[in-house]
C-alpha cells in the first residue's frame, strides 16, 4: 500500500471514529464516553483504537478541537449579512443557541467542560482563545457605534455569559425545539432589548 493510500485510510479510520465518539456523547452524555463503549460500538477490539489516539483525553481534546473549528465557521457564516452592532448581537445569541441545538455534544464540552479531568492542550487552548481575541478586535471596530463605558473585553463576555445561559436552559429544558421557541428560546427578543438599553447607538441613550 502506497503512503499515500495509507495515510488516507488513517484519515478515513480516525474520522469514523470521531463521528462514533459524537454519537455516543450525544446518546449517553458527553462523560459516557469510554475506549470500550467505543470499541463496541466500532465493532473492533479497544487497543485497536490506541493505535489513532494515545487515550480518551486524546481523543476529547479533537473533539475540543473540532467543535471550536465548527464553532468559528458557523459564527462566521452567520456574521457575513450582519449590519452593524446590534445586528450582530442577534447573530451571536441566537448563532451559541443554533450551534448548540445542531452540535450538542461538542458545545457542552466546549462550554461546559462536563468531563472530570479534561484539560484541553495547549493547541486546543490556542485555538478557543484565537476565536475569543478575535471577537474582542471585532467588538472594538464597531464599538464606535456605542454610548457605552464598557470594554470590548467586558461586551463580549457579558453576551457570551448571557449566551451560554440562556441556551444551556434551553437545552436542559426543550431541545426538541428551534431557535426563538419555548420557554427559554422566546426570551432572545427581550434580552436583545436589554442589551441595546445598555450598549446604545450614540445620540439614542434617553
Amino acid at each position: 500500500m502506497s503512503l499515500t493510500r495509507r495515510q488516507h485510510t488513517r484519515e478515513v479510520a480516525i474520522q469514523n471514529i470521531l463521528d462514533a465518539a459524537r454519537t455516543i456523547m450525544r446518546e449517553e452524555g458527553v462523560a459516557a464516553l469510554s475506549m470500550q463503549e467505543l470499541a463496541r460500538h466500532m465493532d473492533m477490539r479497544a487497543p485497536s483504537l490506541y493505535n489513532y489516539f494515545t487515550g480518551k483525553m486524546d481523543l476529547y481534546d479533537a473533539l475540543f478541537r473540532i467543535g471550536f473549528g465548527l464553532w468559528d465557521e458557523h459564527l462566521t457564516a452567520l456574521s457575513k449579512e450582519s449590519t452593524g452592532f446590534h445586528d450582530e448581537l442577534r447573530i451571536v445569541v441566537e448563532g451559541h443557541m443554533s450551534f448548540a441545538l445542531e452540535n450538542p455534544e461538542l458545545y457542552q464540552l466546549c462550554f461546559e467542560r462536563p468531563v472530570p479531568g479534561f484539560v484541553p492542550s495547549p493547541e486546543s487552548l490556542a485555538l478557543s482563545f484565537g476565536i475569543l481575541n478575535r471577537s474582542y478586535q471585532r467588538v472594538e471596530q464597531l464599538k464606535s457605534e456605542l454610548d457605552t463605558d464598557l470594554s470590548s473585553e467586558q461586551i463580549v463576555n457579558l453576551v457570551i455569559a448571557i449566551s451560554h445561559g440562556i441556551t444551556a436552559m434551553h437545552l436542559a429544558n426543550e431541545p426538541h425545539l428551534p431557535v426563538g421557541q419555548g420557554r427559554f428560546g422566546s426570551l432572545i427578543p427581550i434580552i436583545l432589548s436589554v442589551l441595546q438599553q445598555v450598549m446604545p447607538r450614540k445620540g439614542e441613550r434617553k
